[in-house]
This record gives C-alpha cells, structure tokens and sequence, in this order.
C-alpha cells in the first residue's frame, strides 16, 4: 500500500509574549493511502496542531511533510472542525455545496452531488433549512455532506462529535463508517476518545504530553465492516482498549490540568 503522507523529524515552536514554547519534538509518521488513522494524546499534546499543518492552516518549525497529490484534479483535504462552522445565512443545500461552489462546480451537478449525500445522511427533507433550526446532530452532518461531497483525496476530523450526545455520537460514527466505507479516502481523525478511537480507526497513535511526540502505535483487531455497538461488548475491545489507557494514562498525569 502507497504512503499518503510520510512525516519525518517534525517540529513546532511558537513564539509567544513569554518566549517560545515547543508543540511538536521530532514527530516520524506514515499514513497510508486509505487509512482510517485515529490520534489520541493528552489536551494540549499538539494533536490539533499537526492537523493543521496536514491541512496546510499552520506551517511548521523544522522536518519534512510529504503528503501524496496523485490526482491534482481532486481537491486535496477537507477538513471538519469540532464546531460545525456553518454560514448562518446559507441553506442547508447551500452549506453542503459551499466547497463545490468556490471550484465552479456548475450548479445542476453541485446541486445533485449535494442532495445524494443529504439523502445519505437524512438530511434531505430539510435542505431548505437554515442553521438556526437544526439541531447539534444535524449541523454536523452537514459538516460531513461539505467534507465529503467535494471528493477529497484526505480528510482532516479535529474532534467532530465530542460535542453531541451520547446517542448522537454513535449515530454519526456509524453513519461516518458508512461514507467512508463506500469512499476509503485517508482520514486523519482527532478525538480524546479511545473508545471513538477503536470505533472508528484502522490504527491508532498515542501521543506524549506536551511538547508532542509519537508515543505507540496500535492496529485496531475488528474487520470492517463493523457493527459498532457490537464491538464495544466484546473482550478484545476491552483489552484494547486497557492497553491503549495504560500508555495514556502516564501523560494525561503529566498535564497541568491533572493535580500530582
């Protein structure tokens, strides 16, 4: 399998008032093409940061990234953020094409590419609505239809459900599955959930406490496609699960946040 992005020695510093402060020390990483990579690590690990610099909204200190264009008629990335960044005065339809239509995308395809995946995501019988009326749930669909519905060769996900409801959360990551299965992009997704982790990914990176670097790397056992609330009842899951916790554990208790 091709490599998507390959990371070698990766660092970031910013500078602040106070001086410079190191997100990111020596981070080696490959992502293949295709791969559904999970990231969890402590608050403040950097995790949000090298997602950024995948997406090209941050630059970077020192090191390389290479990530693959293999299809330059494709938009690269697209990137969904924890908060649904909606336009309040756009539709539905018109959130959900907003990337089409910035690459002039005629409308009688960008409003069919739209509504096929509306449909997908049950969202079509509320294409005229705005923002205001919908609810958590919804508006990241949305955010999911946007992403998705402009082809992308990679998707970014910063924490897109930490914010839903327990049950909405788990509609989404099994209507995320199911996009996903039919599409196979690379997907680089942030959560501080293992348990989203193991849910969703192929493998799992833990990161350190700050300044960030690749702590292990873990394969996720269950084969696709996977019946979510099934897996997470079954021993294997579990013990996943613990090691993963083990590992983490150490450098949530290094964070200011976590009192000796």
């Amino acid at each position: 399998m091709s490599a998507k992005i390959v990371v070698r020695d990766l660092h970031k510093t910013f500078r602040t008032r106070w001086g410079r402060t190191a997100a990111l020390a020596g981070i080696d990483l490959t992502i293949d093409d295709g791969e559904f990579l999970c990231i969890v690590g402590p608050s403040g690990c950097g995790k949000t940061t090298l997602l950024r610099i995948f997406a090209g909204l941050e630059t970077y200190s020192a090191g390389e990234v290479e990530i693959s264009h293999a299809e330059p008629d494709r938009p690269l990335a697209a990137m969904v953020f924890q908060e649904h960044s909606l336009f309040p005065w756009m539709t539905v339809e018109e959130n959900a094409g907003f990337g089409l239509e910035m690459r002039n995308v005629p409308r009688k395809e960008r409003e069919a590419r739209v509504m096929a995946l509306l449909e997908t995501v049950g969202l079509a019988k509320f294409r005229r609505h705005y923002p205001n009326q919908l609810s958590g749930g919804m508006k990241q669909r949305v955010s999911l239809v946007r992403a998705f519905v402009t082809d992308p060769q990679l998707l970014l996900m910063d924490e897109p459900f930490a914010a839903l409801d327990a049950q909405t959360k788990i509609i989404l990551q099994e209507e995320l599955m199911r996009i996903w299965e039919a599409t196979r992009k690379t997907v680089v997704y942030i959560t501080h959930s293992i348990e989203e982790a193991l849910v969703l990914g192929d493998r799992v990176v833990v990161m350190t406490a700050s300044p960030g670097r690749l702590k292990d790397s873990f394969v996720v056992a269950f084969p696709r496609p996977r019946a979510t609330v099934d897996i997470r009842g079954t021993p294997e899951f579990g013990q996943q699960f613990d090691r993963i916790w083990r590992l983490l554990e150490a450098e949530v208790r290094r964070t200011p946040e976590v009192e000796p």
